[in-house]
Order: structure tokens, then sequence, then C-alpha cells
């Protein structure tokens, strides 16, 4: 079954990601702005071409929210993109740098202050367990209308329609949120149809895009939004978890909290059916012909460190984002072990 152009090849990709910021760089409002802005500086090689542009439009709508603010007429933008914006216009324009990364021990360290800036949402709630309150149309959800300017491609997938859109403050290299059947309003619950959708999708994209890593933040594993959707990415190195030295990859050192490795669709979906058997949240991650399945103790029953905004997929697969220069320069790999060992769910 063959996929879309856009996902034939690594420049299919990257020329539909850079085109789509640049369409909506030309679109009126905040939230597409945010949206670009976020995305080009993160990526080096997307930086050096939309700075200049960026910059003027910037200043453009600090100017019409600055008057607005100023005579008291209403801004008729969603409060979360209004929040955001004035928060970038009290850094200014000059301040916003691109993303750095370091090693620390095993584990890979970003510096992404604009992600410092993203709505918290569903993601900074307290939780039970996995099991997801029914889809909510009046909550955030990614039918939205003001969210259509930011869908990079939408059609159909492996037999389902879908709907691939910008992640909005990324922490990795051609950050997506893949959504499918986004009209059925399915919740963040995924079943067995779904597990092998997605496991079969990520066989055809290893076969065209080397380095591709779909991965699932279930209800209380960190998931932002409660509809059904995956993160997508493409990545030069493997993530941390895929490190041949740890002992669910063959090696003989333990990683911080369970994990366990699948290479059958199957036993794999035995495993989470086990889970929600258990109202356990966890993170998924599909990379190198393998799935990562990583239960963990439910958002927000773990005091995070005060460098840490979170865990989901990517922190407990071994990578961190920090929002300021400090934490970038002076967190240690120990420390990073501890806070993935907290997490650690507690035997019931």
């Amino acid at each position: 079954m063959s996929l879309p152009s856009l996902f034939e090849s690594k420049t299919h990709l990257q020329d539909a990601f850079v085109a789509g910021l640049e369409r909506q760089l030309a679109e009126p409002g905040l939230g597409t702005y945010i949206l670009v802005l976020a995305n080009a500086s993160f990526d080096p090689a997307i930086w050096p071409v939309l700075n200049g542009r960026l910059a003027v439009r910037f200043a453009e709508l600090a100017a019409e929210v600055s008057e607005g603010l100023c005579s008291g007429r209403r801004l008729a933008y969603p409060d979360d993109d209004l929040m955001v914006f004035l928060k970038l216009m009290a850094m200014g324009f000059a301040a916003i740098s691109g993303t750095e990364w370091r090693r620390a021990g095993p584990w890979e360290v970003q510096y992404n202050p604009l992600r410092a800036l993203r709505p918290a949402r569903a993601s900074g709630q307290k939780v039970d367990g996995c099991q997801p309150p029914a889809f909510n149309p009046n909550g955030f959800q990614f039918n939205k209308p003001f969210l259509k300017p930011e869908i990079l491609w939408q059609g159909e997938l492996r037999r389902h329609p879908a709907r691939l859109l910008y992640n909005k403050f990324p922490f990795a290299p051609l950050h997506g949120l893949l959504v499918p059947d986004p009209e059925r309003q399915l919740p963040q619950r995924l079943s067995q149809d779904w597990h092998l959708y997605v496991w079969h999708l990520a066989e055809a994209l290893a076969e065209t895009l080397p380095g591709a890593v779909l991965a699932y933040n279930s209800y209380g594993g960190q998931a932002s939004v409660n509809q059904l959707h995956f993160q997508t990415c493409l990545r030069e190195q493997p993530l941390p978890v895929e490190d041949a030295k740890w002992r669910h990859n063959g090696g003989d050192i333990d990683y911080p909290l369970p994990c366990r490795v699948f290479d059958s669709a199957l036993a794999a979906w035995f495993h989470i059916e086990e889970l929600h058997g258990l109202n356990r949240p966890y993170n998924l991650i599909h990379a190198g012909g393998k799935m990562y399945c990583l239960p963990r103790r439910p958002q927000g029953s773990h005091a995070a460190a005060a460098w840490s905004a979170g865990h989901a997929w990517y922190e407990m697969a071994g990578g961190v984002t920090t929002f300021n220069r400090d934490d970038f320069t002076r967190l240690d790999a120990a420390a990073i072990a501890d806070e993935l060992t907290a997490l650690t769910p507690v035997r019931s």
C-alpha cells in the first residue's frame, strides 16, 4: 500500500514542511505566527530563511496588539495565543534564539526557551489513571476551525482519513501531530485497531523515512489533548532509550524505569491491554523497527524537579527540554536518571 507523496522521502517531507510554514506566515492572526516562529527557531536550516520576515511580522502584530489593548478594544484572538504573544512582546524579538543541544551522559538535553510559553492544557492536570473521559467537543481539540491553517497535510493514510498538523511548540525535528479519523472525535484511548494501524504505519514509514518516530502519550501520560493523536518526527540520531547498552535492548545496564521492547504487534497489544486493566498510564515510541513501552506514574502524582515541565514520550525516552540557560548548562546525568526513576509506577 503506497504512502502519500509527503511521506515518500525526507526531501518531500522537508519541502512540504517549509512550504507550509511560508504559507502560514502570510496568514493573519497570532496563532499561525507563533507556530511559524517556534518551528523556524527550532530548526537551524529554516531560521535563516524566515528570520527577516518573522521580524517584520512581529513588529506589525505587536503594534496591533498594543493599540488594541491601549484603546480597550477586544482583540479577536484565542486567549492562549494572546497570552503567548504578550510574553513574546515582553521578551522582544531580538531575544529569541534557536534551540541548542548537548549530551549529559546517555541523555539528550536541549535548550528550547520558546517551548516554555506553551499552554499546559490537559498535560498540566492531575489524573488518577489512563482512562480518558468522553471526548469534549467544547474543549480544545484538533477540529477547531482556527486550527485549519496549522494543517500540514490531510487525506487518506492507509485507508483512513487522517490529518497531520504542525506541533505548535516543537521539541523534535519536523515535529507533527497525526490525528486519525478526526471527524469521529475519538478520545485519547488506544484500541487494538488503532494500535495495529500505527504499528503498520510505522513499518511503512521506516522504509521511506529512516529515523521516523511515531509516539503516543496515553491519557495520564502527559497527553495534552483528549483526542486520539500520535506525535511524529524525523531524527538523525536514535533516542537515548534505543541505546544498545540498556538491558531492555540486550545490554547490561538497567534503564532508570521499566521499559519493555516489542517486535511483535500482538505481544505489544497484550501488554498494553494489561496496562489498561491496571489503569496505568504509559508512553509508546515506535522507532528503529521496534516499539518501546514505558509504564509510569500518572501525571501530577510526582512533584517534578524544578528544571522539568513534566514527562511525556520524549522525556521518558531520555530527552530533556530546558527553558533557561542555567538548567541547560548545569543539569547532569544523575539528576536526569533520578527524575526518571521517580516515575516508576507504584505496584498495585
